[in-house]
Formats: structure tokens, sequence, C-alpha cells
């Protein structure tokens, strides 16, 4: 899959969360299932002519899009009470997924194809380190978690800073530092944020500065974009 198409596709999952109006842990759930999951392990669906799954027999831009639709649906059944309906996503496919129509059975296929397992993701450690920090510093209001999210976003959708996910707790420690630096003022920049997180995650001060300015030129980047 190029990188070309492989921004398209999860800004696709991240347009459907958000007109499926889900919650933010449904939303980057369904991206690590995605991205971190799904998406590294397309080979294995893939190898051999005749072998795999027929819906990745060639990979094309609407059989993934399907297979972002079900990560959201999965993500939903995993945390929410009241989960979207598999009829719901296929209406909403049938509007939106426009090379191909896929059916219920379609739908249902593609669910046995994803390895379940939500609970370590970068969204949930980044909750937690928010409440923490709140709790030890003044200046911790100030971080948007708002600005938060959409770090995640554009770490998701740039290829370079995908790798990142590789390791939740450590990304999750990069982009509160990120948000900081982007959204508290210069002169209030007196807490010790990176020797904070070294200590609450176990991360090397070294990794994360590193990660941080990875982030923060990508932002920009993509901001000069705009």
């Amino acid at each position: 899959m190029s990188p070309e198409m492989r921004v398209r596709v999860l800004g696709f999952l991240i347009q459907t969360a958000q007109e499926l109006q889900v919650s933010p842990i449904v939303k980057y759930s369904a991206l690590s299932l995605f991205a971190d999951r799904f998406y590294r392990s397309l080979s294995s669906f893939t190898v051999g002519e005749g072998s795999g799954n027929w819906l990745l027999q060639p990979i094309r831009e609407s059989n993934l899009q399907l297979f972002a639709l079900i990560s959201i649906w999965i993500s939903s059944k995993i945390h929410d009470s009241g989960p979207i309906s598999v009829k719901r996503l296929k209406s909403l496919g049938d509007k939106t997924i426009q090379e191909q129509h896929f059916t219920i059975r379609d739908f249902l296929e593609a669910v046995l194809n994803f390895d379940i397992g939500t609970l370590n993701t970068a969204f949930i450690f980044l909750e937690d380190l928010i409440i923490q920090f709140k709790g030890v510093a003044r200046v911790g209001k100030q971080v948007n978690f708002e600005a938060c999210m959409e770090i995640m976003d554009i770490c998701y959708e740039k290829e370079q800073t995908s790798i990142l996910f590789s390791s939740p707790i450590s990304l999750a420690a990069s982009i509160l530092v990120a948000s900081y630096v982007i959204t508290t003022p210069k002169q209030r920049w007196e807490f010790p944020v990176i020797p904070w997180v070294k200590f609450v995650t176990s991360c090397k001060e070294a990794d994360i500065a590193e990660n941080v300015k990875d982030i923060l030129k990508h932002i920009f980047e993509t901001s000069a974009d705009k």
C-alpha cells in the first residue's frame, strides 16, 4: 500500500468516526486496530497467489475503507454500551465507499481478520498521564486535551510518525510534552515536564525528546501545507 493510500484511508477512518460521533476512546481504539494491527499484518493476508483473504486480493482503497469501518465497529462493541449496528455501518459505507458495494456478509467476514485487544492504546495512556499531570502541576491545566488528540491524528496520518505507535506509552508521553510546548506560554515552562514523564512512565528522556522533536516537525509541516 502506497503512503498516499495509507494517508487517505486513515483520513477516511478519522472522518467517519467524526461523522458517527463516536467517543474519543472508540476512535483511537479503532485507529489502533487498523493502523497498529491490521495494517502491519497486511502481508500475511496477501502472500501467494490464491491465498489470503479474497477481500484483499488485490488490495484496493475501497477494501481498506471497509476494514476501517470494521475497526470502528469492533471498537464500538468493546467500549460502548450501545454499539454501532452493522446495518448503520453498512448504510454509511454505501454512501461513502465509491468503488465497490459491500454486503452484510462482507462486513461480517472482514471482522474475522482482526486481532482483538485494544486496552493498551496510546490514547488510554495519554488520558491517564493528563489526569496525573493536572494533579501535580497547576500548569497542567493549560494542556489542551483537544490539541493532544489532534496531534495523535497527525501522528497516525503521517507514515513517518506512525512507527511511534509501536510503543504506546512512550508515544503518549511524547504527545503530552509536545502539547505542553505548543499550548503553554513559554514564560510558564517552569515545570520539568520531561523528567516528570520519565519518572511516571519509565521512558528514557532522550527517547521522549527525540519523539517530541519528530512530532513537532510533522505538526509544523502539516500546518504549512494547509
